[in-house]
């Protein structure tokens, strides 16, 4: 977004941080999404300062910077979650607020270790996928699929708080989204969506969430990939582009703690359409983020 980059070492005049974590190796269909940031950062000339429906300038509510990528181990799993946590972890004891470019969904998990000390999160989370499972093929419990129910294990996440929008796909098993649901985790799938429209979902997430510090993660793969065919495990049938910029603005005002955009993949889509929607994502997300930063500032 044409932001200055400032390292890590240098953080006192930085509210917001955007970051990149160039990772995949939670994938389990299509990888690629490590190429996601590279890719997102490019296409992000395009975004400007002000925003088209509600006039927020993000880039003058609050002091935005980018800061880099974290760095990642490609060949082993909870390597990488440590060194994400911990760069996280520089950037929340210095005050910034994270908003994240992916890579895969499993980037979350090391986030939220590093940024919800204060105890557990409300969640409105954006996707296809529930990414609840335990593991599948037998294989690490550290997976793509597997984000959000460790973090309810670890107690960073409560479930109560949390809202899934746009679920749907095929399952290995009959009872693979049964366990969120059981611990209280409200799950609005692609069919409620659309027989409850925008304005209701807006209104049930809100009602979810609350008054209490929310992070909001969105999948790519929760859009239909007629407009998002750059990303691991495309579902047809999901929401559109215009549908998700609305969701997000009626977010605003909710006591939002950090954001990220994952599971752009580049290599599916050579075009750069998807990465663009990717970053405007996270511009829609930005504008939230940074009204919240300002509000706090007073």
């Amino acid at each position: 977004m044409r932001l200055p980059h400032i390292a890590l070492d240098d953080l006192s005049d930085v509210e917001i941080g955007v970051c990149g974590v160039p990772w995949d190796g939670g994938t389990t269909n299509r990888p690629g999404a490590r190429h996601g940031p590279r890719q997102m950062r490019d296409l992000s000339t395009m975004v400007r300062s002000v925003h088209h429906v509600s006039k927020l300038k993000p880039f003058e509510l609050a002091n935005c910077a980018d800061l880099g990528d974290s760095p990642v181990n490609p060949i082993d799993i909870e390597d990488t979650l440590a060194r994400v946590e911990t760069y996280y972890k520089s950037i929340h004891d210095a005050g910034v607020v994270p908003l994240t470019a992916g890579g895969d969904h499993l980037i979350t998990l090391p986030v939220m270790r590093a940024i919800c000390d204060q105890g557990p999160v409300g969640m409105v989370h954006f996707d296809a996928h529930t990414d609840t499972w335990d593991r599948y093929f037998g294989g690490s419990k550290y997976t793509h699929g597997t984000p959000f129910r460790r973090a309810i294990e670890e107690g960073l996440l409560d479930p109560k708080r949390t809202v899934q929008i746009g679920i749907r796909g095929g399952l290995y098993g009959d009872f693979d989204n049964d366990w969120g649901l059981e611990q209280g985790i409200r799950v609005i799938t692609i069919e409620e969506y659309f027989d409850l429209g925008i304005e209701a979902v807006i209104a049930e997430a809100r009602r979810v969430v609350g008054d209490g510090k929310t992070y909001v993660s969105f999948d790519v793969d929760g859009l239909d990939p007629v407009y998002a065919p750059g990303t691991g495990t495309p579902e047809i049938g999901g929401f559109s582009t215009h549908d998700a910029q609305r969701m997000i603005r009626g977010l605003r005002g909710l006591d939002l703690v950090g954001g990220d955009v994952v599971e752009v993949s580049p290599p599916f889509d050579p075009s750069g359409n998807t990465a663009l929607v990717g970053v405007t994502i996270m511009f829609e997300i930005l504008c939230l983020l940074a009204e919240c930063v300002a509000g706090r500032r007073g």
